[in-house]
């Protein structure tokens, strides 16, 4: 068991760590700071720019948004509408991409500093890129991963199998039948899906205790939302599909906590 302890710790550190804003992050689109408003206004509205930076020299100084710029007078230039960037605005682009996500539930955008310059823009629709998803989906996976390894912790001499729901372990059994026909089966438990884990995990009132469940009714809940998100990043769906992107990065958040308190557990 403790191998595999160890072996969800380094991979998570591996999830958590190397998956930076640099992966996600867009470059930011720039204008030069004389540039006339009007025009760039139509510039931004042709492509759907929220924000654009602005340019003195070779260096991104600033940057306007369109929701400014709609009252603009003719002759105006975007210096005279320029915002400069403030530090909480700005992130540096080897930041790991699981400590970005907190901060975007704050702000609808930052702003991404490599080498001190402005290079860059990330925002929460950034998540639906293959990175961020990849992240997402070894977080849950590891997380099933542990709930399996509680289930072989506190269910000795095949127990769980009185407690599992009587079509839940004939769904087991097949599955693990068929793979024997493909000899490749191995131990019965593999073959539990995450709602059967889930239930006999939630079956331990100890366990609930030290994975800082408030009860069997929110730990299902969160579990369930849990496996809805694997779900919809196994199928490549929208991840706020009837959801926000506060309640995406809160269980984002609840599930890395939950995890880490999972790989307490010996």
């Amino acid at each position: 068991m403790k191998h595999l302890k160890s072996r969800s710790q380094d991979l998570r550190s591996l999830f958590e760590n190397n998956i930076t804003i640099e992966y996600v992050a867009e470059p930011l689109k720039a204008v030069s700071a004389e540039a006339e408003v009007t025009e760039v206004l139509q510039w931004m509205q042709a492509r759907d720019f929220d924000v654009v930076g602005v340019e003195s020299g070779d260096t991104i100084t600033g940057y306007v948004e369109r929701a400014n710029l709609h009252k603009a007078t003719s002759g105006k230039v975007c210096s005279d509408y320029q915002r400069v960037f403030h530090p909480r605005e700005l992130i540096a682009i080897s930041t790991p991409l699981m400590k970005l996500l907190p901060i975007l539930q704050q702000t609808p955008r930052l702003f991404v500093l490599d080498c001190n310059q402005v290079t860059g823009i990330v925002t929460c629709g950034d998540l639906q890129k293959a990175p961020a998803r990849m992240l997402l989906f070894g977080l849950v996976t590891l997380l099933e991963m542990n709930l399996l390894r509680l289930v072989r912790l506190y269910y000795v001499d095949n127990s769980w199998q009185k407690v599992l729901k009587p079509e839940r372990l004939q769904v087991a059994q097949r599955l693990w039948r068929e793979s024997q026909e493909r000899n490749e089966a191995t131990d019965l438990l593999d073959y539990l899906q995450f709602c059967d884990k889930r239930e006999l995990v939630l079956n331990q009132p100890e366990l609930l205790e030290q994975l800082g469940l408030k009860s069997k009714r929110f730990g299902e809940r969160f579990l369930k939302s849990a496996e809805q998100l694997r779900n919809r990043l196994a199928h490549a769906q929208n991840l706020v599909s009837g959801s926000s992107w506060t309640d995406l990065i809160s269980l984002a958040e609840a599930m890395e906590k939950l995890l880490i308190l999972c790989e307490e557990i010996e």
